[in-house]
């Protein structure tokens, strides 16, 4: 399936726990003042790959320990992310999201695309990047408005259910 990106980081250990694959996402429609990735915004800018040669990048390296998407805004490319994370589930690794929509505005949309993807991931880091709340002290976010949420044990529950820290992050499934 083809997606839009902004670009890749192979090996990072900045975008969550452990080795991780991020993939920046191109298009966002939040503009946060301060965002580490203006570039991302424009849904035109960036560059068109699909989730197969993403897929093949990600089984080449045996190091890592999960995927990250991040962006621009993952929910824009969901049918494609969605379909991306099922497959990378069956490698044994986890998948993280970064998005700048809350929590509760993804479940009230009710969009068979979001619920896809939602329910193909580990865990959601949520809400808009605020820079009058930025922290250098918060580990994997930006903004202390941001929530880490255990997304499974939140879809099964029906409410938010934070991870204090990512140590305590589920295990893949």
């Amino acid at each position: 399936m083809k997606i839009r990106i902004a670009g890749v980081v192979s090996d990072s250990i900045v975008d969550g726990p452990g080795l991780r694959y991020a993939l920046f996402v191109q298009g966002c429609p939040h503009h946060c003042p301060g965002c580490q990735n203006p570039q991302t915004h424009d849904p035109l800018g960036g560059f068109e790959t699909t989730t197969d040669f993403l897929l093949s990048e990600i089984r080449s390296n045996p190091l890592l320990d999960g995927v990250t998407f991040s962006g621009g805004e993952p929910f824009l490319h969901a049918t494609a992310l969605a379909e991306l994370a099922r497959e990378i589930k069956k490698l044994g690794l986890d998948v993280i999201v970064y998005t700048g929509y809350k929590w509760e505005d993804l479940i009230q949309a009710n969009r068979e695309d979001w619920n896809a993807l939602l329910s193909s991931v580990d865990v959601v880091v949520d809400g808009p990047f605020v820079q009058n709340l930025r922290s250098w002290n918060l580990r994997y976010r930006g903004s202390s408005n941001q929530r880490t949420i255990d997304v499974q044990k939140s879809l099964a529950e029906g409410r938010v259910i934070e991870i204090q820290t990512f140590e305590h992050m589920p295990a893949c499934a």
